[in-house]
């Protein structure tokens, strides 16, 4: 028995130490090498907002790939919902020129339309209709990037809506990289 409790006690120490490494090692975290390989692959991803952004979602950090798809998704409906309501409260308290408050009701129509297409597009990633998938989450990234050009048809209109714009626009982006990566691991 001395042997075998020697070597018990030996091995302890390389068990905890390796424990430390994998957890501290960004190679072997999903979201990490998720973001690594989407950053890399397109230049409308920026690797800290796509770690930012699913890290932010709960049980995230230990989701498989086909995980991070679904979470992805989720984080564009939340964000497509959240900004259809937040252009709505700047139609309704905001003092806007003409043009302006045109440019909002045509944003809050964008998004409005965006999130049934994101909800079906959660549909068709459950079901593995990836091109599916991939027109429906275009959609609502067509939606920010249209948003933003009416404001900026006309020198001198800042867009109340850039930040968020950008968001939808990057978080759209995350999900077709991940929608790739996902469809090249099952073929």
């Amino acid at each position: 028995m001395k042997p075998f409790s020697n070597l018990f006690f030996s091995i302890i120490p390389i068990l905890f130490g390796f424990a430390t490494w994998s957890s501290s090692n960004p190679n072997l975290n999903p979201i990490n090498s998720t973001c690594a390989i989407s950053s890399r692959d397109d230049p409308n991803i920026d690797y800290a907002f796509c770690v930012t952004s699913l890290q932010a979602v709960p049980g995230s950090r230990c989701a498989s790939l086909g995980a991070l798809g679904k979470i992805s998704i989720d984080l564009v409906l939340r964000n497509i919902t959240e900004t259809s309501c937040y252009i709505e409260q700047l139609i309704e308290n905001g003092t806007w020129d003409p043009y302006r408050r045109q440019c909002l009701s045509d944003c809050s129509e964008l998004f409005s339309d965006a999130i049934p297409a994101v909800e079906q597009a959660a549909r068709d990633y459950e079901a593995r209709r990836f091109d599916d998938a991939n027109v429906h989450i275009s959609s609502a990234m067509d939606a920010a990037t249209t948003c933003e050009d009416g404001f900026n048809e006309r020198s001198g209109r800042n867009s109340p809506m850039t930040k968020r714009n950008n968001d939808a626009f990057q978080l759209s982006a995350i999900v077709l990289a991940i929608i790739d990566l996902v469809r090249a691991r099952s073929s």
